[in-house]
């Protein structure tokens, strides 16, 4: 029998834990009502959100009150932006990484077209924005600087406390976008001293359609959703119970086995990276001097197409990424990886191998001998001169 495939492409999506699967299901079958209601079954339904929210919380270092639940990440970071672009009536500025997800940056280009000056500050080659050339963009017309906390392409981590710091005693709000850090890494509020920071459950082993809005006591929201007084007036909408309630389960799972968690995907992640070095001795991998998340390694194979290896390694049975998800289906480079300064085609030459919890040391040495022999193949294939080039 041929050998299951391989899913390492967890920074796109997670599977499911099936504990939390467990904790979701009474509430796609017997168990339902509309959180709003009065009767048993709404009052039912109340409290398993309002226990989910407590879990989310308690994952941040946050109170419950200061949680609002969305849909997506991409849903409360476009809450912040184009929030922050409507209270302030589109006029001032907004200062974000040219780094950021694209829910942030396309709601930039909203508020930009609507009349804001829009300032995007590059990363350094090493996939790390540096906080001084953040803060010297912040002006006393700054309405909103943003910066993630984790890059979803190369994993990078981002000095979002020394930012986040700064641009406060200025009176600037500060989102954090930590949607593939939070599960991965320790996520402190306190810490980080960010006004509004979100999270996506499906990133870590939690439900598609399960989303948080962390507001610090006092930062002003403008509603994205309106119709209902759902989430305290600040998110209009029925609330997805069962998606919720798996939100709840899969924070309270992370919270308590991050440090495990961290162990274990470091671990794979480090093994990955020492076997792709011996084996393809010219692989580019970047930015693994820089902090990152412990789960992700980004490379490049020179002159090999990452498209075309993606195809190869999935004919295998492997599953990685050319990088963010919310971008695949473009033949143009990563906007991310362009603006660390990489070449275009070594930005096209990149994949993404992002490892989870159901990850083995097994299906790493098993991933490494497909990459090498379908990088080889590959290579097989070129024109001798373009190998030669690449190299």
């Amino acid at each position: 029998m041929s050998a299951p495939p391989v899913y390492l492409d967890h920074n796109a999506t997670t599977p499911l834990d099936p504990r939390v699967r467990e904790a979701m299901l009474p509430w796609l079958g017997e168990r339902h009502g509309n959180p709003s209601s009065i009767h048993r079954y709404g009052q039912a339904a109340r409290e398993a959100v309002e226990a989910a929210r407590e879990e989310v919380a308690a994952l941040l270092g946050a109170r419950p009150a200061e949680v609002v639940l969305t849909a997506s990440g991409t849903e409360a970071n476009n809450a912040v932006v184009l929030g922050a672009g409507r209270r302030a009536g589109f006029a001032g500025r907004v200062v974000l990484s040219a780094f950021e997800h694209p829910s942030v940056r396309a709601a930039a280009d909203v508020v930009e077209a609507a009349g804001m000056e829009v300032v995007r500050v590059l990363p350094g080659a090493d996939g790390v924005v540096d906080a001084a050339e953040m803060l010297a963009a912040v002006t006393p017309d700054t309405r909103l600087v943003a910066l993630m906390l984790a890059n979803n392409e190369v994993g990078t981590l981002q000095p979002v406390a020394e930012v986040a710091a700064a641009s406060r005693a200025r009176g600037v709000p500060v989102l954090c976008d930590a949607v593939q850090a939070v599960g991965k890494v320790p996520v402190s509020v306190g810490e980080l001293g960010c006004d509004f920071l979100t999270l996506g459950g499906h990133k870590f082993h939690g439900p598609l359609g399960a989303a948080a809005l962390r507001l610090r006591p006092g930062a002003e929201l403008e509603p994205l959703l309106v119709g209902g007084s759902q989430e305290r007036r600040r998110r209009a909408s029925t609330e997805n119970v069962p998606a919720v309630v798996g939100l709840g389960a899969a924070c309270g799972h992370a919270r308590r086995e991050l440090a495990e968690r961290g162990r274990h995907l470091a671990e794979l992640r480090d093994r990955f990276e020492a076997g792709v070095r011996e084996a393809i001795p010219d692989v580019r991998l970047h930015a693994t001097g820089s902090p990152r998340l412990p789960n992700t390694s980004h490379l490049a194979v020179p002159g090999i197409e990452g498209e075309a290896l993606l195809i190869r390694l999935d004919l295998a049975g492997f599953a990685v990424s050319t990088g963010s998800a919310c971008a695949s289906g473009t033949v143009e480079p990563s906007p991310g990886l362009r603006a660390m300064g990489m070449a275009p085609e070594e930005a096209l030459a990149s994949i993404r191998v992002s490892f989870g919890m159901t990850n083995t040391a097994d299906e790493v040495d098993r991933f490494l001998a497909a990459l090498v022999r379908e990088t080889g193949e590959l290579r097989r294939l070129m024109p001798a001169a373009a190998v030669e080039a690449a190299v």
